[in-house]
């Protein structure tokens, strides 16, 4: 299983329910690395998207305590346990944890790559990711060369579990 998110260099994911960096590179880089694949995210998350819309062109799966919650062309799970028995039909290589903070939490523990856009930049932040960089069970596997936009620097990592 896979995770994929931007952070600031401290790792910060979101303020105030949005993305902290909306650049388009970083947007094409999340559709290549996700079209035809699974996608996990928290409820929140979901309803953030452009027009509360599922992504197109994958399988998404909302995790939500809400019982009876049924999104059109989504399927909902209400427990980690009903998640990880549902996904269990899919290669585990294209599945992707995609948001928020607490499902990023929860489901860092099962994979096993992480892809994260690394911005060089801080911005305020009300939700984090774990930071990999100082933790022992992940490794900097592969770093893009530095791309730029307006002035924002930021690099493509690929973390991989030790």
């Amino acid at each position: 299983m896979n995770t994929i998110v931007s952070v600031d260099k401290n790792w910060g994911i979101g303020y105030n329910g949005d993305l902290l960096f909306h650049v388009p590179e970083d947007m094409r880089y999340f559709k290549s690395m996700t079209i035809g694949k699974v996608v996990i995210m928290g409820e929140n998350t979901f309803y953030s998207l452009p027009n509360q819309k599922p992504l197109k062109d994958r399988v998404n799966i909302v995790l939500s305590d809400k019982i009876g919650l049924q999104i059109d062309d989504v399927k909902v799970c209400n427990s980690l346990d009903e998640l990880l028995k549902h996904i269990e039909k899919y290669n585990t290589e294209d599945v992707f944890i995609v948001g928020g903070q607490a499902i990023y939490e929860l489901m860092l523990p099962y994979c096993k790559v992480a892809y994260i856009t690394q911005f060089y930049a801080e911005k305020p932040a009300d939700k984090h990711f774990p930071n990999l960089s100082v933790s022992k069970e992940w490794k900097l596997a592969v770093r893009s060369a530095p791309v730029e936009n307006n002035g924002l620097k930021f690099t493509f990592d690929k973390y991989e579990r030790v």
